[in-house]
């Protein structure tokens, strides 16, 4: 019997991630234990997990606390989903990673992964998740990492070269991009087989099978043949159009890793890019949670259906050994060979009763591995920043992010960036004096 743990389980991942694992038969006699800080959200996701349980009479305990070193003992899996200062998504800190840099005219789409915004959600939550790790370290020292937090890459690096417990990075762009994929092809996704490799949020599909054939043709078709489709996807067409591959994560999140997209009012229209806005008051259900493939279930009983996520069957590998295959966030111990040895890249994995082992790809075509390595120098920097408590190695990964510097001056970089930390700084005191 397992004993997982769900840091963070207030977040939309506690309750949908705990289905996914209660449908798994050799999963249902597990006990899955519910942390979050926020008594209000955990005692309403305990309620769905517990209805969920007792509604389909399965033998799975259930344990909540606010205390996750109460959590920690005896676990073998442990899931993080958290966010430090406020709400992920609207509210703050996260209206300063957004409406401090639009004002200087960096105009981000989600800011949660590099850019301004990716850089000042990291160091704000780097020491946070380096607490978890020590008390995995102490409690738990076996347990397995799944982390669902972004930015992913930036965290992914900070658990591994900081802290020796086992991790992994995941996130759902890769299964849900196939699934796309898929219908605009018009093929079973059971049917369908790919290689997709590169980092987090910028992964690529090397190659894209349907049963023993190229089924890429069949994508480009698609596009060719579907204006809307064309507008829909704009940035991720043009992106294949240019540099000959798909790539995992969204056109809107995608068009703010590079600068070739939103650097000004008039490209940001002609790709149909909006500005985001951000409440401070709360928001409506995040537009990810569709990523899944599984809407909220709001029933009395909550229904077994799985989602799109890798992390229960991980777990289920982990009970049974028998071996699943998934794309993971991990340390590039010569599995790119032309990306930076000791980044964080996403590639195959395979998960089995003794963790989690990647899988060598080799070289990527090199106009791929270029486009990722501008995004890897600002993880560098950011991790650095982090590891050494070095408020001008965040700046260099500010000044280095694709998007920023191409939309502004060094000095006004440097402005930008005294201004966000200033708003930030109660949550940046950890850096030490002068911070």
């Amino acid at each position: 019997m397992a004993k997982i743990v769900i840091i963070g389980a207030g977040s939309g991942f506690g309750g949908r991630l705990s289905i996914d694992i209660l449908s798994r038969p050799p999963l249902q006699d597990s006990t899955i234990a519910l942390c979050d800080i926020n008594a209000d959200a955990l005692r309403a996701v305990s309620d769905y997990v517990r209805r969920a349980i007792e509604g389909n009479n399965l033998p799975a305990r259930l344990e909540a606390s606010t205390d996750r070193c109460e959590l920690l003992q005896g676990a073998d899996f442990v899931v993080t989903s958290v966010s430090v200062g406020g709400a992920a998504y609207w509210g703050r800190p996260y209206e300063y990673d957004m409406h401090i840099p639009a004002r200087y005219g960096v105009d981000q789409a989600v800011g949660d992964t590099i850019g301004p915004g990716g850089v000042f959600r990291f160091l704000r939550t780097a020491p946070v998740q380096l607490e978890f790790c020590r008390d995995i370290e102490r409690i738990c020292p076996d347990a397995l990492i799944l982390n669902h937090t972004n930015p992913m890459a930036m965290l992914t690096w900070l658990h591994s070269v900081a802290t020796g417990v086992r991790n992994v990075g995941l996130c759902h762009s890769v299964q849900g991009t196939t699934w796309q994929m898929a219908g605009w092809a018009g093929i079973p996704l059971e049917e369908v087989t790919c290689h997709v490799a590169g980092i987090n949020h910028q992964a690529w599909f090397l190659s894209f099978r349907h049963k023993d054939r190229d089924a890429y043709p069949l994508v480009r078709e698609a596009f060719e043949k579907d204006e809307e489709l064309r507008a829909k996807e704009s940035v991720r067409y043009e992106i294949m159009k240019q540099f000959g591959y798909f790539v995992t994560e969204s056109t809107r999140h995608l068009s703010e890793y590079m600068p070739y997209f939103r650097r000004t009012a008039e490209l940001r229209e002609r790709f149909g890019l909006a500005t985001r806005k951000v409440s401070l008051r709360g928001g409506p259900r995040r537009e990810w949670m569709k990523d899944t493939g599984v809407d909220e279930d709001d029933s009395p009983v909550p229904q077994l259906v799985q989602s799109r996520e890798y992390t229960s069957a991980i777990i289920e590998a982990g009970v049974t050994d028998v071996p699943a295959s998934f794309n993971g966030n991990v340390m590039n111990d010569g599995l790119v060979t032309n990306l930076p040895a000791g980044c964080c890249v996403e590639v195959p994995c395979l998960a089995d009763g003794e963790g989690v082992h990647p899988c060598h790809v080799g070289e990527l075509p090199h106009q791929l591995a270029a486009l990722n390595r501008s995004n890897i120098a600002v993880q560098d920097l950011a991790v650095q920043a982090a590891l050494n408590r070095d408020r001008e190695a965040a700046f260099h990964a500010v000044a280095l992010d694709p998007l920023t510097a191409a939309v502004l001056p060094l000095d006004k970089i440097r402005e930008m960036f005294e201004e966000m930390w200033e708003a930030q700084k109660d949550l940046l005191a950890w850096m030490g004096p002068g911070s």
